[in-house]
């Protein structure tokens, strides 16, 4: 039996985090609004504090709770269910975290999943005349919701989205591990510049010669080359497009932000492609497209093959905070083009780009694989989603 209720019949208690002082490591965990994303949590954006003095007992977050995002333009209204918390560390939130319990585990999880059904709607709640703007907590709390009232029905239905999110969170899990095995591999081989060489012995730490580069400042392996990148890859600006000159489609439009900022119809690159942002708060942020994308707000980079751009993302990487210090403008920070293509780049032999391209491609395509299916699960969650919801279709 599904039943229409306010959101208020179904929370028992309802409170704001606090305005903590942060330390460096405590057990005492503090999520913000950067940790609620995509109806998940995030913990390695959270922070931490030792000030027990203003942390009361209902403050503390449990497993079952409903995290709501209060405050901010763009991130009001996310919420993420307390599926686990990380052990050894009790956790709890900042004061821009609006904490949500019910009478039971099912029945707020059912009601987590409502809420981000239409999540851009309760993002349109906001009141306040600054930017940064505030949920208004009745409007949500007077939003009507249906979901079943049977504890049966709303285990089957928590089953379903869950088991969705669960494959989700691997993919992304597995994701984060591939890349940090590349990133191993290029500081070992290109950073630290011991690479095989010899009898694959360790490039410089068996003795190998390395010179001074002026360009660079530091000492490269003998016979390398080093150039702008501006005559080593392809750099330019995207093309402006407004989210009211999109036509309908799958192609993300990478603009100004940490991530798309809306969809369109066609592609103006191609896939595994570097951008980084071309204004605002998020000038200078590196990102790296494993599909083709609409380049915007931002400047786009690609090398002469798919290797060669890996090899240049890991780089850039490693200027990711000289990057972002070279936005100029007070009102509104850019960067351009020419700010990249003036950036030295240290290119290694042919040889050695053969071993680390037959063993970073396969990876790169399985992330790739990987971030494509978890695409296709969460469009089957959000169709499925508003339907399990309103009974229009069942679990058997």
């Amino acid at each position: 039996m599904y039943e229409w209720k306010k959101v208020e019949e179904f929370i028992k208690y309802s409170i704001k985090g606090i305005t903590p002082s942060y330390v460096d490591k405590s057990t005492i965990m503090v999520l913000n609004q950067k940790c609620i994303r995509d109806n998940t949590i995030d913990f390695s954006f959270a922070r931490y504090t030792d000030d027990t003095k203003t942390i009361s007992k209902n403050k503390i977050i449990q497993v079952g709770d409903i995290l709501f995002n209060s405050t901010g333009q763009g991130t009001a209204g996310r919420c993420a269910f307390v599926d686990k918390i990380p052990s050894d560390v009790q956790l709890i939130s900042d004061s821009h975290i609006l904490l949500l319990r019910c009478g039971s585990y099912y029945e707020a999880k059912c009601l987590n999943y409502a809420l981000f059904s239409f999540e851009k709607e309760i993002q349109s709640f906001m009141d306040g005349s600054t930017g940064q703007g505030e949920l208004d907590k009745t409007r949500l709390f007077n939003i009507q919701v249906r979901i079943p009232s049977e504890l049966k029905e709303q285990q089957k239905i928590a089953k379903i989205l869950s088991t969705l999110d669960a494959k989700i969170e691997l993919n992304n899990r597995i994701n984060k591990e591939l890349e940090a095995m590349a990133k191993t591999l290029y500081d070992y081989w290109f950073v630290q510049f011991d690479f095989p060489h010899a009898n694959n012995k360790p490039y410089k730490s068996s003795g190998g010669k390395m010179v001074y580069n002026e360009e660079l400042k530091r000492e490269i392996p003998e016979g390398w080359e080093v150039k702008s990148l501006g005559k080593y890859a392809e750099i330019k600006r995207g093309d402006l497009i407004t989210e009211k000159d999109t036509l309908e489609g799958h192609i993300k439009v990478v603009a100004a932000g940490i991530n798309y900022s809306y969809l369109h119809s066609k592609f103006n690159r191609e896939k595994n492609t570097i951008t980084i942002s071309g204004s605002g708060a998020n000038a200078g942020h590196i990102n790296f497209w494993r599909e083709p994308i609409f380049a915007s707000d931002c400047t786009a980079i690609r090398g002469k093959n798919d290797i060669d751009t890996i090899m240049v993302l890991h780089h850039l990487y490693l200027l990711q905070d000289y990057i972002y210090s070279q936005a100029k403008g007070s009102a509104q920070p850019h960067v351009y083009p020419e700010d990249i293509k003036q950036l030295h780049y240290a290119i290694p032999s042919e040889s050695l780009m053969d071993k680390y391209k037959k063993l970073i491609l396969p990876t790169n395509e399985k992330i790739a694989i990987n971030q494509q299916q978890s695409q296709h699960l969460i469009q089957l969650r959000d169709f499925l989603l508003p339907m399990l919801m309103n009974g229009q279709v069942s679990v058997a």
